[in-house]
C-alpha cells in the first residue's frame, strides 16, 4: 500500500492526564515545568473520573483547566486529548473553544472525539448510546462547531486546528478525512499503517489533499530507551506528532524530557 507523503516537524506533546492530584498546584506545576522543557503542546483529557489506578480517585474538569492553562503559560499549545463531544452543547463547545483561544493568544487546539467511559455518562446523566450513535453525533456536531465559530464576535484568533482521535474505519476517518488538521490514534504501527491508508481513501472521496493531516500518536512505552525506540518507529512509519503521558500525583516528566532532547535530533 501506498502512503501519502507529509511535511510536518516532529513535534513532542505531553498529556498530563488530571487524575490522583490532589490539589490543582501538582497539575500547574507539571504545566509549566513541560513548557520548560521545551514541549510543543500540553493535552489534558475530557472525563470526570480516573482511567486507572483508583476509579473514585481525585480529578479536575477538562475546559476549566484549559483556561487556567492559558494563562499559566506562554509559548505551548494546549487542548484536549480529546474533547468528548457528548459533554457539551456544539455550539458552546465552539464557544469554549474562542474564549480559550483569544486567552491563549491563539494556541488552542481543538481536540475532539466520539466519548467512549461509560462511567462519566452514567454519574454525570449523559446518554451513552451506541459506539455508533456517539459517532453520528459526532459528525453532526462537528459542522455545527464550525459554523458556530464563524458567527462568534469576536471571531476567533486563528483557523482553530482540529484534532480528531480515533480509528474507526468507516465513520471517524471520514469525520478526520472532512474536519480535521490533526489525526490521533494510540496504536501500533501496522495498524497504523493499514488505518492510513484507508484515511486516505477518505480523503480522496471528500477531495481532500491527505498531506495537509498532520498524524499523531501517543507513546505506549514507559522507560526511556523504550520510549526513544518507539518514537523512532513512530517517526519512520509517517507520524509527526508524538506524544508522553503522565499523570498524578508525581507528574514524573522524565521520559518527557527524554523525548523532547531526541526531538531536537530529528528536526536538525
Amino acid at each position: 500500500m501506498t502512503f501519502t507523503a507529509r511535511d510536518f516537524p516532529v513535534r513532542v506533546g505531553v498529556q498530563l492526564q488530571p487524575q490522583h492530584a490532589p490539589e490543582y498546584s501538582m497539575i500547574r506545576d507539571a504545566v509549566r515545568r513541560a513548557e520548560d522543557m521545551g514541549v510543543d503542546i500540553a493535552f489534558n483529557w475530557d472525563h470526570f473520573y480516573p482511567l486507572y489506578g483508583d476509579p473514585d480517585g481525585e480529578h479536575f474538569e477538562c475546559w476549566t483547566m484549559l483556561g487556567a492553562w492559558a494563562e499559566q503559560t506562554s509559548r505551548v499549545e494546549i487542548g484536549a486529548l480529546v474533547t468528548c463531544n457528548s459533554y457539551r452543547n456544539p455550539e458552546l463547545l465552539a464557544d469554549m473553544a474562542r474564549t480559550v483561544d483569544h486567552m491563549s493568544d491563539g494556541r488552542l487546539i481543538l481536540g475532539i472525539g466520539s466519548g467512549w467511559f461509560q462511567k462519566d455518562y452514567d454519574e454525570y446523566g449523559y446518554e451513552f448510546g451506541t459506539a455508533g450513535s456517539r459517532l453520528n453525533d459526532l459528525g453532526e456536531s462537528l459542522p455545527r462547531i464550525t459554523d458556530r465559530l464563524g458567527k462568534l464576535n469576536p471571531k476567533p484568533t486563528r483557523d482553530i486546528p482540529v484534532l480528531i482521535g480515533g480509528g474507526g474505519e468507516k465513520k471517524t476517518l471520514r469525520h478526520v478525512a472532512e474536519y480535521a488538521n490533526i489525526w490521533h490514534y494510540f496504536v501500533d504501527v501496522p495498524t497504523y499503517e493499514r488505518k492510513s491508508g484507508i484515511l486516505d481513501e477518505h480523503c480522496a472521496t471528500v477531495g481532500r489533499d491527505p498531506a495537509q493531516i498532520e498524524h499523531s500518536a501517543g507513546l505506549q512505552a514507559r522507560t526511556v530507551d523504550d520510549a526513544l525506540r518507539e518514537a523512532d518507529e513512530l517517526v519512520a512509519a509517517g507520524i509527526s506528532l508524538i506524544t508522553v503521558g503522565a499523570g498524578g500525583p508525581d507528574y514524573d516528566l522524565s521520559v518527557l524530557e527524554a523525548v523532547c532532547k531526541w526531538r531536537e535530533g530529528n528536526n536538525s
